[in-house]
């Protein structure tokens, strides 16, 4: 590090870069994922409503993304788009920073004493394993949103109706078993272990 010697005879050195610490990195990472759902998610309920448009080889309900929106908002009202938010919001807010956590940690801890950085291999089994991990553990939120992303769209009589994720998760255990939550555990993990390979292929 060279001084700044410039200013008379007192010597200036540059400022100490400082690391953020662990917890703040935690808050930080959750905190973005969750501002990101409530900007993105309408398009998700679309989407979903869009996926689940067909059963049975029935009649295409949404022909576009526009079509759909609409569909929803003169159905349903234009807040209808916000459907499920809690839920999404909580799995963010759990899963996200659950990755982040576990992350962080498995690279600081496979990172040299030099600061050298894993292998392209090592970095990949943190990425499977931190995300696979998480997906595991907050596959009950995902339960939660898909169901309330897609009530809407049941018959009046048919819909759950769960108020918030909280409501969500009470219900399903108390009425369809705690086991319930996991029904689609595999195969969320083997989505979550594609996507956060992909996301390492650039690292």
């Amino acid at each position: 590090m060279t001084p700044n010697t410039n200013m008379g005879s007192q010597v200036h050195y540059p400022p100490i870069a400082k690391s953020i610490p662990k917890k703040t990195k935690f808050v930080i990472g959750g905190m973005s994922a969750m501002g990101a759902t409530i900007l993105v998610h309408p398009l998700d309920l679309i989407k979903n409503r869009m996926q689940l448009s067909i059963e049975g080889g029935g009649v295409l309900h949404h022909r576009t993304t526009l079509h759909a929106a609409r569909n929803v908002i003169m159905r349903e009202g234009f807040f209808a788009l916000y459907n499920g938010l809690s839920a999404g919001l909580l799995r963010q807010g759990t899963y996200g920073t659950t990755r982040i956590g576990i992350y962080s940690n498995l690279m600081e801890m496979n990172t040299g004493p030099d600061g050298t950085p894993p292998s392209y291999i090592t970095k990949v089994l943190i990425g499977i394993s931190a995300g696979g991990v998480s997906a595991l553990m907050w596959t009950p939120t995902d339960v939660c949103l898909v169901r309330m992303l897609a009530d809407g769209r049941l018959p009046p009589a048919h819909r759950r109706g769960y108020t918030n994720a909280f409501n969500a998760l009470y219900r399903i255990v108390k009425e369809e078993g705690i086991l319930t939550l996991w029904r689609v555990g595999f195969c969320i993990y083997f989505i979550f272990y594609s996507t956060d390979h992909e996301e390492l292929i650039y690292l």
